[in-house]
């Protein structure tokens, strides 16, 4: 962890260590640059220090700031705003949802929703993309909601339990007493889920499943071991899914709760977020706060991007 500017561990030290613009500017400074400014243009180019924060790139003669090629790029919102809502954001267990958000830092809904979209994008955080190991569960949930909640028209039938009619699949994968990695997939088919297991599993860990046919003949890669939850068994000696299972849990009530629906476009972004405060769970709050500022940068990311469609 970069040793930082402010302390604080509370919103009212929040607005104590950034009580204006020039302090959320210099905190950002030291986080993404650590006193070696540089250019986001030409990597190894020398830079100037100019007037009102800004800098510029010799090798391209182009100026450019703490901001530049940020998911703070092109906002009108102060760092201060922005720093108050990923307190609030990273903070709060279950999320916050982008119409508190906005009466929260005074910003209009849809400001707030973009805000929360940005934050989320810095919540991927390669911290967090190491092989598991030495104990791995694996499990898949389905996101998505239950037929009988619908109106009748709405009902399309066959869309309880392992169903992707309706609802979207997504696989998760955690090291016990340590990180889950968990990505959204388009099925729940072998050749789907082995494949990312090879990716961010260890070759030596021992991976725990159910009896999912999608890991069928896992042990061809991996020492495998699972339990028979259709037959109501399961702990098997080592083998569980609880860990993996609790995750799910917090994701699903976190986003029954706060968010109520997530479209299958944003629902990575989500699961990201999830994955993220699961992951920090130890963290104290500046530590969290600053892992995720400290990932801004190479993050931008326009409101035409973030509302188009595949």
């Amino acid at each position: 962890m970069i040793e930082t500017i402010a302390n604080f561990k509370s919103i009212f030290d929040l607005l104590k260590a950034f009580p204006d613009e020039q302090t959320c500017i210099n905190h950002l400074e030291k986080l993404r640059w650590n006193g070696n400014v540089v250019s986001p243009f030409a990597e190894h180019s020398k830079v100037y220090k100019c007037k009102n924060n800004r800098y510029k790139c010799t090798a391209t003669n182009s100026y450019f700031n703490v901001r530049t090629e940020t998911i703070f790029e092109d906002t009108k919102l102060p760092l201060q705003k922005w720093f108050m809502a990923l307190y609030i954001f990273s903070s709060h267990k279950k999320g916050i949802s982008s119409h508190q958000l906005a009466k929260d830092i005074t910003i209009t809904q849809k400001s707030a929703w973009f805000v929360l979209h940005r934050l989320r994008y810095a919540f991927d955080h390669p911290e967090f993309k190491k092989a598991l190991g030495p104990i791995v569960e694996c499990d898949e949930t389905y996101m998505g909601g239950d037929e009988k909640n619908k109106h009748s028209h709405l009902r399309k039938g066959g869309n309880e339990g392992r169903s992707c009619k309706t609802k979207t699949p997504v696989f998760g994968m955690l090291e016990r007493g340590g990180h889950v990695i968990a990505q959204v997939v388009s099925d729940t088919k072998k050749r789907t889920l082995q494949p990312l297991i090879i990716e961010h599993v260890e070759p030596t860990a021992h991976v725990m499943t159910d009896e999912w046919m999608g890991y069928f003949e896992l042990d061809k890669h991996r020492k495998h071991s699972k339990v028979t939850h259709g037959a109501k068994q399961y702990v098997n000696g080592m083998a569980h899914t609880q860990g993996i299972e609790n995750f799910w849990s917090h994701l699903k009530r976190g986003i029954d709760g706060i968010y109520h629906w997530v479209s299958t476009q944003h629902l990575q972004s989500y699961v990201d977020e999830f994955a993220l405060r699961y992951n920090s769970r130890t963290f104290g709050t500046q530590e969290r706060f600053d892992m995720v500022l400290a990932n801004v940068a190479g993050k931008r990311l326009t409101y035409d991007t973030l509302i188009s469609r595949a």
